[in-house]
């Protein structure tokens, strides 16, 4: 029994320095909350397969295979032209958005993303698509806006990631109804959507239906995980410097598209609605 024993204990501790070794030596950070950076398996920040791919929890992960849908719901049942009109006439005639965004072309993009609003019971679908719509809406104001304002002036080249590094003289600035930035998004959001992202950012802004099919991209890859968290949370993965205090208004007027759009959903809001 005593040589069992010891047999034991040495493979546990082998068993435990093997682990030990795995886990990514150069992790910045534990428990994910990377701004911008894989979460790996290990709950490290960082970049690379090590932490983008296989049990990449968030982030720009590019090993993570699509959750399947769980319900039958058909989200062009809920998101129907009077909601999507509903959000898009509030825009001024001369927005750029408004001949650019159509629900069409996000129809099309959700091709590409059936998994996208079912999850979970009908009112988690319901609440889902709420909370998208509410960030499309903001980040666009109600569909005007394709790009970001002024944008083109701003510096979104995180020059430290050279899996997706910055090409010279384009930007990576936001665009489509997410605001899609930063190379290290529109690398793999082109890579999994047909276009190449670093050479060709401005794609986003050029065509309807990859716009959506990047902001499916992002909320599948971020945000999705996080629902069932409550609307707080998505505000979080969107835009985290908002929360805290950083920026009080936005997030209320986030959190009022998303009880407005649950309310015409016929669905009750759920909790922790701030972050």
């Amino acid at each position: 029994m005593a040589n069992k024993s010891l047999s034991i204990s040495i493979a546990t501790l082998a068993i435990a320095f093997f682990i030990m070794i795995m886990v990514p030596k150069n992790a910045s950070a534990q428990n994910c909350g990377c701004n911008g950076l894989c979460c790996s398996q290990y709950g490290y920040c960082g970049t690379g397969d090590q932490y983008c791919g296989t049990g990449c929890k968030e982030g720009p992960c590019t090993g993570q295979s699509s959750p399947s849908p769980t319900n039958n719901v058909n989200v062009a049942d809920i998101v129907t032209q009077d909601f999507f009109n509903g959000i898009i006439d509030q825009a001024d005639s001369s927005c750029a958005g408004k001949s650019f965004y159509t629900r069409a072309a996000f129809l099309d993009a959700l091709n590409s993303y059936d998994q996208f609003g079912r999850t979970g019971s009908v009112d988690d679908s319901k609440r889902e698509i709420a909370a998208a719509f509410a960030h499309f809406t903001h980040e666009t104001g109600h569909f005007c806006y394709i790009e970001e304002i002024d944008g083109a002036s701003k510096d979104y080249c995180d020059e430290t990631n050279t899996q997706y590094p910055c090409v010279a003289n384009k930007g990576y600035y936001g665009r489509g109804p997410i605001q899609l930035s930063w190379n290290y998004n529109y690398g793999p959001a082109g890579q999994d959507n047909g276009f190449d992202g670093l050479n060709f950012p401005e794609t986003v802004a050029n065509n309807p239906t990859v716009s959506f099919k990047t902001g499916l991209w992002f909320w599948m890859k971020n945000v999705h995980s996080v629902v069932n968290q409550g609307f707080g949370a998505t505000i979080r993965a969107i835009n985290g410097m908002e929360c805290g205090g950083g920026n009080p208004s936005a997030v209320q007027a986030r959190v009022n598209y998303y009880t407005q759009y649950c309310s015409q959903l016929g669905v009750s809001p759920g909790d922790n609605l701030t972050c």
